[in-house]
């Protein structure tokens, strides 16, 4: 007998159990049914960039998180990480990523901020002409 992530036993001949891929969870099992963020309000574009809290009162508290949970703020402890990172990382679907960050959002452990518009970026003309122009110095 083996166990899964979470310390559960399970049978390598039992229908919760692939060889090939492991333990089988549905990904609406890990999101409680859930297909959407909680009302945060916050867009979880695939660029919006996520930050470790790590002053935050759950960060640190795993007792309270499923393994989902923690998977996700075990890769942002090394740095920012787009959702789209996340997701890849932890190998899960987006739209799991998406609900169990707004879980990590409410809890907050988590911070989300959007990376800068294309509008309000420097115009490529403008940047040519400082590169000449340091250039020419």
């Amino acid at each position: 007998m083996t166990e899964d992530m979470e310390g559960v036993p399970y049978e390598p001949g039992s229908q919760w159990y692939d060889g090939e891929a492991g333990p089988l969870v549905r990904p609406y099992a890990m999101t409680g049914g859930r297909t959407k963020p909680g009302p945060t309000g916050v867009r979880f574009d695939l660029i919006a960039l996520v930050t470790l809290d790590v002053g935050a009162p759950g960060a640190g508290d795993d007792t309270s998180l499923g393994p989902e949970h923690r998977a996700l703020i075990d890769l942002c402890r090394t740095e920012t990480q787009s959702v789209a990172e996340l997701s890849a990382g932890a190998d899960l679907p987006v739209g799991v990523v998406r609900v169990l960050l707004g879980d990590l959002l409410e809890l907050g452990c988590v911070t989300v901020s959007r990376p800068v518009p294309p509008a309000q970026l420097p115009d490529e003309r403008i940047l040519r002409e400082v590169i000449e122009g340091l250039r020419a110095l």
